[in-house]
């Protein structure tokens, strides 16, 4: 009995042994994949960062345009900022509503695009306050962000943004689109002029903007091609 119950004991510490070593190869040959994984995406996400652009739509929301836009920028997979209208947000919420569920900035472009350097400061808290009000009942949240029509600024507009919260966003590149200059050239002016950090201004209401609905797949296949990642303006 002895003999056969010494030869029991000694095959399970051997079983015992092998699966301790089975496991400790196991883990070993596991930790530097996940190692390597991890150091993987920190590179990948190092380099999607390296290169940036804020891709922006003034003046809407606009029937059918920013419908088309959003569904283009779904196709892609990018995020834009919207600088919306009060009264075109009024007009059509619903398109409010659904940049703002599709992941998009909404933000502050007036109530009626006046030249901000030219009003009142009753008037000038009308025109974002009130549009404020429109776009936080679409998207629960108050914008922070103020593009004064035009671009028109001066040390005025910008401390009565400022008292109101507001911090200001223009643009860097301008490709006219709102002058409908063709599609060709919309697209010519923004990949000849985008860096890293840009902000591309476009447009997705005022008028008719179908060269800017055309304009756009190519402009957003280029930007990716070239390893541009799209940020959203938020100004908090």
């Amino acid at each position: 009995m002895k003999p056969r119950f010494g030869r029991a004991r000694l095959a399970l510490i051997a079983i015992v042994l092998g699966l301790i070593a089975s496991l400790g190869l196991t883990a070993a040959s596991a930790a530097p994949a996940s190692t390597s994984a991890a150091t993987q995406s920190a590179t990948t996400a190092t380099t999607a960062t390296t290169k940036y652009v804020y891709l922006t739509f003034d003046d809407g929301p606009w029937y059918p345009y920013t419908g088309q836009i959003l569904n283009i920028l779904r196709q892609y997979n990018v995020h834009a900022t919207f600088f919306e209208v009060g009264r075109q947000v009024a007009r059509y919420p619903w398109l409010t509503r659904g940049a703002y569920l599709r992941g998009m900035s909404v933000q502050n472009h007036t109530w009626s695009h006046p030249d901000l350097r030219y009003v009142s400061w009753t008037t000038f808290k009308y025109q974002v306050l009130t549009t404020d009000r429109y776009i936080r009942n679409q998207t629960g949240y108050t914008p922070r962000c103020l593009r004064p029509p035009y671009g028109a600024v001066n040390t005025t507009v910008r401390n009565r943004a400022a008292a109101l919260g507001k911090k200001i966003r223009l643009w860097t590149v301008d490709p006219r689109d709102w002058s409908r200059p063709g599609t060709s050239a919309i697209v010519s002016r923004v990949l000849n002029n985008v860096h890293s950090g840009s902000v591309i201004l476009m447009h997705d209401g005022g008028g008719n903007r179908s060269q800017t609905v055309a304009a756009l797949p190519t402009i957003l296949r280029t930007l990716k091609a070239r390893g541009y990642v799209f940020y959203r303006m938020w100004c908090a």
